[in-house]
């Protein structure tokens, strides 16, 4: 392992050579969510407005209340059960992929597409294990995360060696001249397609430039150093759930910071033990089918509010960092979504899903209810819409959506 700078002075000074062209202004996007929703009754505040009355669970968040809007009444339309959450991102599942364009590509992919050509990696991942099935390609392909801390650093943080790097480099541009060969036969299949082909084509065309592209842009970085971190002190005796997400959170921060993404997911999953948590006895996915026993409902709330605290720990972390060639601090300028596909696991609801927005630069509007005039509930895709075009893409919709939500920034 490289010689590694404490995690103090890396926030400080971030390695000379390390970023991008970062233009002022740069925004970025983190998702954080999990499959099983939230207790309703402690998650979502009793009170609409920006002087709502701060709920059990999003206590951690009271020091950023003006930094975050909770969304009440919004989901996507769907019959509850279980494997509904996997169109958390994209409100599409992927047995009814084939009917939209973009398939059930997840809005993290796709603002990645449109803002990750100029970092090292497009978008990022990490979860303690597999599972959630939150990230999609626009193939409607599956993309994994990192579970593994460790590998995660090495991933980001640990640059390879003269002989790997050319390696690297052949293995790419061997890539490349297979790409070349695709794309020949690809424009002669595509100019005798009939009229119902060619939108299935175009979109392999899209897939064959996106792939160019990071071939391209891979090429570039293979030469340049990655900044330097240390995770070790997270990692130290035992390996507990708290440990490692505080590892995993601390270092998409600081890719974040040296400009390696600008866009990540992090992932709760269902399977993943919480014993070290406080007070936590049992399994998440148990925790929820709690028949409202009162101390099992406390064990869920307990995992839950591990999960706002590991969020608002990643935000104090953003706002502590003032942002580069711009006004406002890194939280300013991050884009930050948390929520889930399930509304609650207790009841395997899908309606009413817990949705928070944080930073972002936006004029958080507190706690909001999404219903319409006539009581219906608001498409999350609604949403979507707003955050692509926070990132300046120029579209009016996203798959289920019906229209945006107004939402001022800055």
């Amino acid at each position: 392992m490289p010689k590694l700078e404490s995690i103090a002075q890396a926030a400080e000074k971030p390695s000379a050579g390390s970023q991008s062209h970062r233009p002022a202004g740069t925004l970025r996007f983190l998702v954080v969510g999990n499959p099983l929703g939230m207790h309703p009754p402690n998650f979502f505040p009793k009170d609409f407005g920006r002087d709502y009355t701060m709920s059990r669970t999003l206590q951690p968040l009271e020091w950023a209340k003006d930094r975050f809007t909770v969304f009440s009444h919004t989901d996507h339309g769907m019959k509850s059960g279980h494997g509904r959450e996997l169109a958390f991102l994209s409100g599409v599942l992927p047995e009814t992929s084939h009917a939209f364009p973009e398939k059930n590509m997840s809005i993290d992919q796709l603002i990645a597409r449109h803002i990750g050509s100029d970092v090292r990696y497009p978008s990022i991942h990490a979860s303690l294990q597999t599972g959630i099935r939150m990230v999609w390609n626009a193939n409607g392909v599956e993309l994994k995360p990192f579970t593994d801390p460790q590998r995660l650093f090495e991933h980001l943080f640990l640059n390879l060696s003269d002989q790997e790097k050319r390696h690297q480099l052949t293995t790419i541009q061997r890539n490349g001249s297979i790409l070349d060969a695709v794309s020949e036969q690809f424009a002669g299949v595509k100019a005798m397609a009939g009229v119902a082909d060619r939108e299935r084509l175009d979109q392999f065309g899209t897939s064959i430039r996106e792939l160019e592209n990071r071939l391209k842009t891979r090429e570039e970085w293979v030469g340049r150093n990655k900044p330097e971190f240390d995770i070790s002190h997270h990692l130290e005796g035992e390996a507990s759930i708290i440990n490692r997400y505080n590892a995993m959170f601390d270092m998409v921060a600081y890719a974040f910071q040296t400009d390696l993404t600008r866009v990540a997911t992090v992932a709760f999953p269902n399977e993943l033990g919480y014993t070290d948590v406080n007070g936590v006895n049992r399994g998440y996915h148990a925790c929820t089918h709690n028949g409202k026993d009162e101390q099992v409902v406390s064990e869920l709330v307990a995992i839950e509010s591990f999960q706002i605290e590991q969020l608002s720990r990643f935000m104090k972390r953003l706002d502590e960092i003032d942002e580069p060639n711009a006004n406002g601090s890194m939280l300013d300028h991050t884009v930050i979504l948390f929520g889930s596909g399930m509304g609650y696991g207790g009841t395997h609801s899908n309606r009413n899903l817990p949705i928070l927005v944080a930073g972002g630069g936006f004029k958080h509007l507190g706690h909001v209810d999404t219903r319409s005039a006539a009581g219906k509930n608001m498409p999350l895709c609604n949403l979507y819409v707003t955050l692509m075009q926070r990132f300046g893409i120029e579209r009016d919709s996203f798959n289920l959506s019906t229209g945006s939500f107004s939402i001022d920034h800055a």
